[in-house]
């Protein structure tokens, strides 16, 4: 059948090994899979296809039929799952369509934008650098001759790793309406300086998009190549990432890429905005890659991301007081944190890594538990917030809680009026929501 059905693997003798329940993968380095085989639906929810290299908690009939619900929404076009149970990708499938007013499915290799998802993509190759010993993270990042200039000349203070854990001490998502005008990033993180100082830098956390993004400029400096092409190269080609890319033309070059929508009945056009700051909002790929990005940030690729340095990059470093409105499922996360690029949480008495990500007509969620070695990762392509309660489901399956209608698919509305809201969306049109 074709691709877009549930993606089950089971371990092989030591686990050196995986195959699918039909067919067996190509395979690249570390052990990620290159592409997916096709297989059969019945037989990929049968028992006998259960992952073998721990218990199974999660319930991937139930998962499967509430994102059939979640399809079916008003505010949904298309999305796309998957799961890592165990240290292994277990589940992936797409749902719905590409574009509104066609036939065109989701399917497992079909591409979206990352949006904010993209900063765990810098923070892990600048710790990457720096392991190498090709840069310090403690480095000011006015040593790296970047255009970033801040209040009082903090960029003299300001380390790299105050940098990718959104500690400049300037304003939340300073200028990043500047940046949806058109105006050049780098113009605008030069602007930065004229802003009255929010903290002293390191002291506090406020979250970024042009400044992060001198993390870029940091990587261009050391390497002397662009920064895609070393995205690429360190990271994404040792994955086996073959589908993921850094810029538009990555997207839209795609056989399979889903349109942005802001619900079913509004599509719209692609923005190039935060594809010019790459490594705040740069990156594309399928749910399949994604995949693998999420298994190899639990360890499961440790020949390309060391143990040692994903404890770098995930290590809590500043709190994150939330921001805003809050719907239910956020608030049910504690302990809210940010490390290089990742955030940190509690849920349930359990640590969590993750993020989300918003660009206009695309939403994108990462949260995996590192102990446990799972976690879920999810693309759309409308401004739906209701995709994000699903990752509490399914960690209410892991640690054996009672389930939770947290993606509000059984509410019932009351009126025109909570049907619109439920279509809106938290995080301004256009802008990286960054997750909460």
């Amino acid at each position: 059948m074709r691709y877009g059905l549930p993606l089950i693997l089971g371990a092989v003798a030591c686990g050196a090994i995986y195959s699918f329940v039909n067919g067996g993968p190509t395979r690249a380095a570390d052990g990620a899979d290159a592409q997916p085989p096709s297989f059969s639906y019945t037989a990929a929810l049968s028992p006998a296809a259960a992952i073998t290299s721990g218990p199974q908690r999660i319930d991937y009939r139930y998962i499967d039929q509430r994102l059939t619900r979640l399809a079916g929404s008003k505010d949904m076009v298309g999305v796309a799952i998957a799961i890592v149970e165990n240290g292994q990708i277990s589940f992936v499938k797409g749902y719905g369509v590409t574009q509104i007013g066609t036939a065109d499915p989701v399917t497992p290799t079909t591409v979206f934008r990352w949006a904010s998802l993209s900063k765990g993509v810098a923070g892990t190759l600048v710790a990457e650098l720096a392991r190498e010993g090709r840069l310090s993270l403690d480095t000011p990042v006015s040593q790296f001759q970047t255009t970033l200039r801040l209040p009082g000349g903090a960029e003299d203070r300001v380390t790299v790793r105050d940098l990718l854990s959104q500690r400049t001490g300037v304003v939340r998502n300073a200028y990043d309406e500047k940046l949806e005008e058109g105006q050049d990033p780098k113009l605008i993180r030069a602007s930065l300086a004229q802003l009255p100082a929010f903290c002293s830098p390191g002291q506090c956390y406020t979250y970024q998009n042009v400044a992060f993004d001198a993390a870029s400029e940091v990587v261009q400096r050391v390497t002397g190549r662009p920064y895609g092409d070393v995205v690429r190269d360190k990271l994404f080609l040792p994955l086996g990432m073959t589908n993921a890319s850094v810029g538009r033309a990555g997207l839209e070059s795609a056989p399979s890429w889903a349109r942005p929508h802001r619900s079913r009945g509004q599509m719209l056009q692609t923005k190039d905005a935060y594809y010019r700051v790459p490594a705040a909002g740069g990156v594309n790929s399928s749910i399949f890659d994604l995949a693998k990005w999420m298994r190899a940030q639990m360890g499961g690729a440790t020949a390309v991301l060391p143990s040692a340095l994903l404890d770098e990059v995930h290590a809590p470093l500043v709190a994150t007081p939330p921001h805003g409105p809050r719907g239910e499922a956020d608030r049910a996360l504690n302990a809210h944190a940010y490390g290089l690029g990742w955030r940190d949480f509690s849920y349930a008495g359990h640590r969590q890594v993750g993020h989300r990500g918003a660009v206009d007509g695309y939403r994108s969620l990462i949260l995996f538990d590192p102990v446990e070695r799972t976690g879920i990762a999810m693309l759309w392509n409308s401004h739906s917030s209701k995709p994000v309660g699903l990752q509490l489901e399914l960690l209410d399956m892991l640690y054996g809680l009672p389930r939770h209608d947290w993606m509000k698919l059984d509410e019932k509305p009351a009126g025109p009026a909570v049907t619109v809201a439920a279509a809106s969306v938290s995080t301004s049109p256009g802008r990286t929501g960054g997750g909460r």
